[in-house]
């Protein structure tokens, strides 16, 4: 098994993970949206039909994702289609579509590893399992670097986002999911998780 092949009921059977649903921000303080990023989604937009996984991620989900890493504490680095294999026994393996670090950009990834982001084509529920099971193993990968902290996920189309938290044997899943129209409470997000 690998990352892809995780389903809500596997995280529960195979990993011991249970899935509670809160309110993970009851009160998120927007944002100020980069000019650069509403132009970049504004142009890709007119010019580009972003139908397919790979185009979403290039054309929303990577613009977003950078400015995100601007609003955090630096350092912060994105990466992007990075193994993540801590441990293939247990299907903790695979290709993570993006990984936030607070480390410098260097060509590996180094602990503590902030949080996973998987983009599905138009169903968010279909990669729940799949971010979940990335953030057990990003969970894994801190404590072997002696690491402790808590690890966030989050599952998006491109235009709704659905954010995770990782505490310990429970995963607490964000109710609320955020349109990329609400781009300042969207960064707002990402700024108190990479504070």
């Amino acid at each position: 098994m690998a990352f892809k092949n995780f389903d809500l009921d596997s995280i529960r059977t195979d990993l011991g993970l249970t899935l509670t649903p809160t309110t993970l921000f009851p009160v998120v303080a927007p944002a100020a949206v980069p000019d650069w990023l509403t132009d970049t989604l504004a142009r890709a937009r007119r010019v580009i039909r972003a139908r397919s996984e790979k185009a979403r991620s290039e054309t929303v989900v990577t613009p977003v994702l950078i400015a995100a890493a601007e609003c955090g504490s630096p350092p912060i680095t994105l990466h992007s289609g990075e193994r993540l294999d801590v441990d293939p026994t247990r299907g903790l393996n695979g290709e993570a579509d993006y990984i936030l670090a607070r480390s410098p950009p260097v060509p590996y990834l180094v602990a503590p590893l902030l949080g996973v982001v998987e983009a599905k084509k138009a169903d968010i529920d279909l990669g729940l399992g799949q971010c979940v099971a990335q953030m057990e193993a990003a969970r894994l990968f801190n404590l072997k670097a002696e690491n402790d902290i808590i690890v966030y996920g989050c599952v998006t189309t491109g235009e709704l986002w659905q954010f995770l938290r990782h505490d310990i044997t429970t995963i607490a899943f964000d109710m609320n999911r955020y349109a990329i129209q609400q781009l300042d409470l969207l960064l707002g997000v990402f700024r108190d998780i990479l504070k």
